[in-house]
């Protein structure tokens, strides 16, 4: 009888207890968590659509580019933000300057992005300053000497800074 009687006050006893959770702590951790993973975020915001004729070069280094506009050159064709300018088919040369070096099509529309950003950034306060950089997404079979003639255009166009667009070792 003894025996029976322990039983049932042990669970009277837990029943009648109060048990406090104190969360502080966890929520603190959980702070801490969400500010580090808010700060691991990396984000470079630039979507670039690729022909479907562009094999992109392979690099192993990890350095995200930053906003410019995007020139992307094919071995036929080269496009700015998404418009063809420029198609190699025939006769490049009939496309340049007296010089040879500088691609007339190009450089007509580098120029007038150019202005159209400098007049967004006149009148609007939130709109981004002409930083002068270009994104190169170049096929890797384009010959150095066209990449040299590309890279003057965009400097003679006010596009000093390049940053070339290549495929990372995990893609």
């Amino acid at each position: 009888m003894r025996s029976s009687r322990s039983i049932r006050n042990r669970g009277r006893k837990r029943k009648s207890q109060v048990f406090d959770l104190d969360i502080t702590s966890l929520l603190d951790i959980l702070v801490i968590m969400l500010v580090f993973l808010l700060q691991s975020t990396n984000s470079t915001g630039i979507i670039l659509t690729v022909p479907k004729d562009v094999e992109l070069p392979v690099s192993s280094s990890a350095t995200p580019s930053n906003e410019g506009i995007v020139v992307q050159v094919s071995p036929t064709n080269i496009w700015v933000e998404d418009k063809e300018v420029l198609n190699m088919d025939g006769d490049i040369r009939s496309q340049m300057d007296q010089g040879g070096r500088r691609l007339i099509p190009l450089f007509n529309e580098l120029v007038k992005r150019k202005e159209l950003i400098k007049r967004s950034a006149k009148s609007s306060p939130q709109a981004q300053d002409f930083g002068g950089i270009v994104n190169l997404v170049v096929d890797k079979t384009v010959k150095y000497s066209f990449v040299k003639k590309l890279l003057y255009t965009c400097a003679e166009a006010g596009f000093k800074e390049y940053k070339f667009v290549v495929m990372g070792l995990e893609q």
